[in-house]
């Protein structure tokens, strides 16, 4: 059936038909109708809601469950996921599954409420202390915001890690028609848990034959005894100052997403074989792209278009595919001040990444990339 939904009713549908049964959060534009959403979803007992106090209130209840066996989410815009900081590092040492939605608004601070902008696509990659490996996936329309919840939840219960969704203010609030129904999600995975009675040799809810390998989970309050902690730990969860097992357990936590990144990755491709100028897009930028493209090719300009929707770990695999022979110029359009081109240089060397960058709170047009493509043309 066709509907008229925001980005993140969207969101809510794919959440729930994910299995998400527990939603803690704070009210902040332009996240807070997901909160609203998942009210009215959970109506009648189908799933638990929190309105906390506060957005670290929000992370740890959200944390909480996921320990208990919940399928959890929450979502905040840019000043709450700087509040959850803490509590995603929790996540990660304990190696607790959940989703967190940041609706991204122009920034920093306060910023722009009710401007977009897409200025955390670094900030969610190094988002707490240590700077281990966290997978972040980037919605562009309420479709793709669609499914990649569903990824989302996949990657947090395969890996036993926290995901960030990244959305913005315009994903999150703008309404187009969608036909669910006809969107194929994903198979749904879930968690590998101990089951009552299988316990037999098993080593710990951290215990691993090889770092790349993902442990098995018990639920906190369930037949088995499970520790969990933010402090460095062994595989029983008991704190350690054994340096072989300090090495083991933090190299483990880097293994389990960057061994996995080829199966991590997430993208759109628009080859042209002959093209010489490549645009790599995500997020906010992807419609004004597939736009500008179908301007410059019914205009004889041989173009090509990677759309990411996996930022972290990148897609390296994907950006390398879509350099055909005849690449020689990349642009990438950003809603911040180039953030991500600096990440993904390295992965396109030796060639360049030209930027067009947008940040006071509006979107970058058609034209706009059209302009920069045909500048290069004239000037040749």
């Amino acid at each position: 059936m066709r509907e008229f939904i925001t980005g993140n009713q969207a969101v809510v549908r794919a959440a729930i038909r994910a299995g998400c049964n527990f939603f803690a959060g704070y009210p902040i534009t332009p996240a807070s109708s997901i909160l609203t959403e998942f009210v009215k979803a959970f109506a009648g007992g189908r799933g638990v809601i929190v309105q906390t106090e506060d957005e670290i209130a929000a992370i740890g209840q959200c944390i909480g469950a996921a320990m208990a066996g919940a399928k959890a989410l929450t979502a905040s815009s840019g000043p709450g996921l700087s509040l959850y900081s803490e509590n995603i590092g929790l996540a990660q040492m304990a190696e607790t599954p959940l989703v967190i939605v940041d609706c991204q608004r122009m920034g920093p601070s306060t910023g722009g409420a009710t401007a977009t902008g897409e200025g955390d696509v670094l900030f969610a990659r190094y988002v707490t202390g240590g700077g281990y490996p966290l997978p972040v996936l980037s919605a562009g329309d309420a479709e793709t915001a669609y499914r990649l919840t569903f990824d989302a939840f996949n990657i947090a219960e395969r890996y036993r890690t926290p995901v960030i969704l990244l959305s913005s203010k315009d994903v999150a609030l703008t309404r187009q028609t969608v036909d669910l129904d006809a969107v194929t999600p994903p198979a749904l995975i879930e968690r590998d848990s101990l089951t009552s009675g299988d316990g037999g040799g098993w080593e710990g809810p951290y215990a691993v034959g090889r770092p790349a390998d993902i442990p098995r989970f018990a639920p906190l309050g369930g037949d088995t005894l499970v520790r969990v902690t933010g402090s460095i730990h062994d595989e029983r969860g008991v704190l350690t100052n054994d340096r072989s097992k300090i090495q083991a357990k933090l190299t483990h936590l880097v293994e389990k997403i960057e061994a996995n990144s080829d199966a991590l990755e997430r993208f759109d491709a628009d080859i042209d074989l002959d093209a010489e100028t490549l645009i790599l897009c995500y997020g906010g930028t992807d419609g004004a792209v597939r736009e500008a493209m179908e301007i410059l090719r019914n205009g004889g300009r041989r173009v090509s278009r990677l759309t990411l929707y996996s930022l972290w770990p990148i897609a390296r695999n994907a950006v390398r595919s879509a350099i055909t022979a005849r690449v020689r110029r990349i642009l990438m359009p950003e809603l911040n001040i180039g953030l991500y081109a600096n990440a993904v240089r390295s992965a396109v060397a030796p060639l360049e990444v030209e930027t067009i960058c947008r940040y006071d709170g509006g979107l970058i047009a058609p034209q706009t990339i059209c302009d920069h493509v045909e500048s290069e043309a004239i000037a040749q």
